[in-house]
């Protein structure tokens, strides 16, 4: 296999993908979200990820404080994780996944879904982020 050429958090990206995969082989699906996100905590713990859950993220326009979004995960100060518990996941998540990346300037950004029968994850790229 061919590794990427200046895959943006390599290493830490396959540590994300693997704990999200020891969960889910551990729980299986059907569970809520909420489940899913405390045992993704353990598992980020005990390989240690550094990881906030819930930060507050201001969203700003024009300079002007808007609101707040608070994101499932924040790894390492600089990866979004957004958890869903779906049997279907529509674009729609992703696209909110890249409004916040681009809201937060952070880099990068998982999608990741518990779903019924297997884990599905998205990982998007906040290209302004990284080229500036």
């Amino acid at each position: 296999m061919k590794k990427v050429e200046n895959f943006l958090h390599e290493d830490l990206s396959y540590k994300i993908r693997r704990a999200c995969f020891n969960v889910h082989n551990t729980l299986g699906g059907g569970h809520k979200e909420g489940i899913y996100q405390k045992a993704l905590a353990i598992e980020f713990e005990k390989s240690g990820i550094k990881f906030e859950r819930e930060k507050s993220l201001t969203i700003s326009y024009e300079n002007e404080n808007i609101g707040v979004y608070r994101p499932d995960f924040i790894v390492n100060g600089e990866i979004v994780l957004e958890l869903k518990a779906v049997d279907f996941m529509p674009k729609d998540y992703e696209v909110q996944l890249i409004h916040y990346l681009k809201s937060t300037k952070l880099p990068l950004g998982f999608l990741i879904n518990f779903g019924p029968k297997k884990v599905d994850i998205r990982r998007r790229v906040n290209f302004i982020s990284v080229h500036q």
